[in-house]
């Protein structure tokens, strides 16, 4: 029996050392068969992303060479008197970028860029320069708008684009002059929406675009445009502890820069909806425990008072009753003339909105129709 078992034994470890030369030659055939085809189809492979690489490159490259000319430069001058000869020098404050908004020489840029200035001239993708006018300011919004009078047929617009359809991790490119470098190009994704910074005029803007693009001092005022060409910000302020890109940058959306734009070109100015009354500012009302906006006067026959709010008055007793408390616009809370401000902001003049009123201890909804801001008004 011992025998028997190990003879099956033996012829299959004999079975076993025969067959390992066919299997191992074919392994090696299986081995250097894969090995060429792999080869040939990694170099493949190599080949069609080295094609993909370059239509996006080329892509990228057309993009830029289409925008560019809508892009500037502008350098902002200040007047001093000199100390000894008392005459008049023009002294350069700074410089940034902007660009092209219409064939009538209106050039879009940050309100900061040309804050405290004396003067701005506008340098064209030409490397022509022109004496700039201001048309108006939005500090609230820091954006401004120059006009320079250079022929209709060195202007070419951008398109603006719709911030709605923005995507985190879309494709963007800001096109601006960091650090005096004209015409630089630097590429990223949108990081995130709905951002909020504060602006010149210490006021929120909101729906801030963020994007890791580098945006660097002097790229302020550039267009942040997607692959389409299209506007979709305006480069504004960076996030960083040194002053340079570090990663975090934000642009003004477009969708605030396609109505305040038009405002600043007719108007000057942002020309916001009015309630047609007197706020009180937001340091009054915490000292009084008031948690909203307080109404101190009414304009007559302004939609304030057509709407029957009340102003704080003062009695023939010499008391003072309080007025109204704007407590919400449309169901939002506001706690500040500010918030109220930037509550109004998506209505136009000539239509209506629901206020919710805090009158004693009780709490109203009012419906007011909105006017235009009057001559003098604060805005």
């Amino acid at each position: 029996m011992d025998s028997e078992h190990r003879l099956p034994r033996h012829r299959h470890n004999a079975i076993r050392r025969v067959d390992w030369w066919p299997s191992a030659a074919l392994a090696i055939a299986a081995f250097l068969a894969g090995a060429w085809l792999n080869g040939s189809g990694t170099t493949a492979l190599a080949d069609r992303e080295a094609d993909h690489i370059q239509a996006f490159e080329r892509a990228t490259v057309a993009l830029f060479e289409k925008a560019a000319p809508s892009v500037v430069f502008i350098t902002s001058v200040s007047y001093r008197r000199d100390f000894f000869s008392f005459n008049m020098r023009r002294i350069q404050r700074g410089s940034g970028s902007g660009f092209v908004w219409d064939r009538k020489g209106h050039i879009v840029t940050n309100y900061h860029v040309i804050e405290g200035a004396s003067a701005a001239r506008v340098t064209l993708d030409d490397r022509t320069t022109w004496d700039a006018e201001l048309v108006g300011v939005a500090p609230e919004k820091d954006l401004a708008v120059l006009r320079i009078q250079a022929p209709r047929e060195k202007l070419q617009p951008l398109r603006v684009g719709r911030g709605g359809e923005l995507s985190v991790g879309q494709f963007v490119m800001a096109i601006g002059n960091p650090f005096g470098l004209d015409h630089t190009m630097t590429t990223g994704v949108v990081s995130a929406l709905g951002r909020e910074i504060e602006s010149r005029a210490n006021l929120p803007i909101r729906d801030v675009v963020q994007t890791d693009a580098a945006i660097n001092p002097g790229n302020s005022g550039g267009p942040l445009l997607d692959s389409s060409g299209a506007l979709v910000g305006v480069n504004t302020a960076i996030f960083s502890p040194s002053g340079a890109y570090a990663g975090i940058g934000f642009a003004i959306p477009a969708d605030t820069v396609r109505w305040v734009i038009p405002d600043l070109i007719r108007h000057g100015k942002v020309k916001r909806p009015s309630l047609g009354a007197e706020l009180a500012n937001h340091q009054l009302a915490r000292r009084l425990g008031i948690d909203g906006v307080l109404i101190v006067n009414v304009e007559p026959n302004g939609p304030a008072a057509r709407a029957g709010l009340r102003p704080t008055r003062r009695t023939q007793r010499g008391e003072i009753v309080l007025g109204d408390v704007i407590v919400a616009v449309a169901g939002e809370k506001v706690a500040s003339p500010g918030e109220l401000l930037l509550a109004l902001e998506p209505y136009r003049y000539g239509q209506s909105v629901q206020l919710t009123i805090q009158r004693n201890r009780e709490r109203i909804e009012v419906e007011v129709e909105l006017a235009p801001v009057a001559p003098g008004e604060r805005s």
